[in-house]
């Protein structure tokens, strides 16, 4: 059996906002936007070639609302893995992305946990620092 997980959604307050944060500060790439109706966009996002993407998905209604920043009750949520741990993060600071936690050697890797426009928690992870 051959499966993927290609897809995720993340709730958000307004499409245009989220995919100016995404595209412009995260520096990832609009796939898709389509117009479904009125109210509802098919918004894709992706941060590089390949792998999964994420769907924006405009709330509807104020159970949905009330998720927003907060899908996992404060628990990281997405991984941004990169070849390049120090470009990146040098680049999300210039950026003014707010890191909650700063970066950190582990056995692994190097980690650092950042919020997106939203308040969701992210590691950025990637190889050891070459210091």
């Amino acid at each position: 059996m051959n499966r993927q997980l290609t897809q995720i959604a993340l709730v958000v307050a307004d499409y245009d906002d989220a995919i100016k944060f995404y595209t412009e500060r995260l520096h990832f790439k609009l796939i898709e936007d389509t117009i479904l109706s009125d109210t509802k966009r098919w918004v894709v996002i992706s941060p590089g070639s390949g792998g999964s993407s994420i769907l924006l998905a405009k709330a509807a209604n104020e159970e949905q609302r009330s998720r927003i920043g907060n899908q996992t009750g404060g628990r990281v949520f997405l991984f941004l893995h990169t070849d390049d741990f120090d470009r990146d993060y040098k680049s999300m600071n210039a950026s003014g992305i707010k890191f909650v936690r700063e970066p950190v050697d582990e056995k692994w890797g190097r980690v650092a946990v950042f919020e997106d426009l939203y308040g969701n928690l992210w590691d950025l992870i990637g190889p050891r620092s070459a210091q």
